[in-house]
């Protein structure tokens, strides 16, 4: 049975691939076992895993399998059987993370680690089909992008690009670049409905029945070979449409969302906030934010957490159309105010709603 061996040279930076050919059963169950890193395995341990462990590793699995080879033919077990099963080998192609936009992405903003890496964003939380849900992302807007860091032989891949759904394409597109560990990336981009043509006109017309959720897409790398190598998928429940860069009363905002045949953002749609700790006040009590809550008034990095706390600063997408400013929310914060979300980090205000006073941006979503 063969195994493939990649290590990068310290003085090049250059990946090589070693081979080696293992005859045995018994060393082969060793170097199964072991030559399995899991994608959830941290940056730095899994470079530092292989650059000194895996030559190492390679030299003494040979010296135990020259030894087993040297003992005399009646010290073996008839036809060399072994008991134990033998696992193959893992795949030299991994998705390490998944990776939208990760400022406000560390300290206090960032979710558990077995979800979020502050340096490189989500871990792939499951890759079976029936449990896809899980993965990062669960809500989307056109113009949004997310990076598949991939650790392996993985540069020339090919994937069925672009899927069509309906109302929905995401497109798959290799990147020019290598992080410090050699990983490739891929970016990943959603577009669908949008309405910067009408985002002067108050009334625009009805588009909510060119789209359908939720949606389910799996992205399939291949090699030229045609064989897949690696496989990615997720379920977009909700879908986000913002009016742009248009400033406008929280009744003209609603109104206008009313007309796309969407509704205006609760909070819980854009994040899971807590009013506790930092940040918070008078100014966001009463609000009801995404759970798992967040351990201040400012989102904690999540999948399904609400759009804000899966994107993070959306006005980085500089093609979605986002703004880093407050957004109006359709929940009453009492009297003649409505609660705002800061999209920046999640952050919970409120304002006065009544007309001629406060200004602010639209987003509107379905369902």
């Amino acid at each position: 049975m063969h195994y493939y061996i990649r290590h990068q040279s310290p003085s090049t930076r250059h990946w090589q691939t070693y081979v080696l050919n293992l005859p045995n059963n018994p060393i082969r169950r060793v170097f199964t076992r072991t030559s399995f890193i899991s994608s959830k395995l941290s940056l730095k341990l899994l470079s530092k895993l292989s650059r000194k462990v895996s030559l190492a590793l390679v030299l003494l699995l040979l010296s135990y399998s020259w030894s087993l080879q040297a003992l005399p033919a009646n010290n073996r077990r008839a036809g060399n059987r072994s008991d134990a099963i033998i696992l193959p080998p893992s795949p030299l192609e991994v998705i390490k993370f998944v990776r939208p936009v990760i400022k406000y992405g560390a300290d206090g903003y960032a979710g558990p680690a077995d979800i979020w890496n502050p340096h490189y964003g989500f871990l792939v939380q499951s890759t079976n089909p029936a449990s896809y849900g899980l993965n990062f992302p669960t809500t989307g807007a056109d113009g949004l992008y997310f990076d598949l860091i991939i650790m392996g032989e993985a540069r020339d891949l090919r994937w069925e690009s672009p899927i069509r759904g309906k109302g929905i394409t995401v497109t798959v597109a290799r990147r020019p670049i290598f992080n410090s560990d050699g990983d490739v990336e891929y970016r990943v981009t959603l577009n669908g409905q949008h309405a910067r043509a009408h985002i002067n006109n108050p009334h625009p017309r009805r588009i909510d029945n060119e789209i359908e959720l939720p949606q389910t897409f799996e992205l399939v790398g291949k090699n030229r070979s045609g064989e897949e190598i690696v496989r990615y998928g997720f379920v977009l429940q909700k879908w986000y449409v913002n009016r742009g860069r248009k400033f406008d009363t929280f009744q003209n905002q609603l109104s206008w969302c009313s007309s796309l045949g969407y509704r205006m953002v609760q909070v819980k749609d854009l994040t899971n906030s807590a009013c506790r700790g930092s940040g918070s006040g008078p100014h966001c009590r009463g609000a009801i934010s995404a759970t798992p809550h967040s351990t201040g008034n400012h989102y904690q990095r999540r999948i399904g957490a609400g759009f804000s706390a899966e994107w993070g600063d959306t006005g980085i997408y500089t093609r979605a159309g986002f703004e880093n400013h407050f957004y109006w929310t359709s929940d009453a914060a009492g009297g003649d105010y409505q609660f705002t979300v800061f999209m920046g980090g999640g952050y919970i205000g409120n304002h006065n709603a009544l007309p001629n006073n406060t200004n602010y941006y639209g987003l509107c979503t379905t369902p």
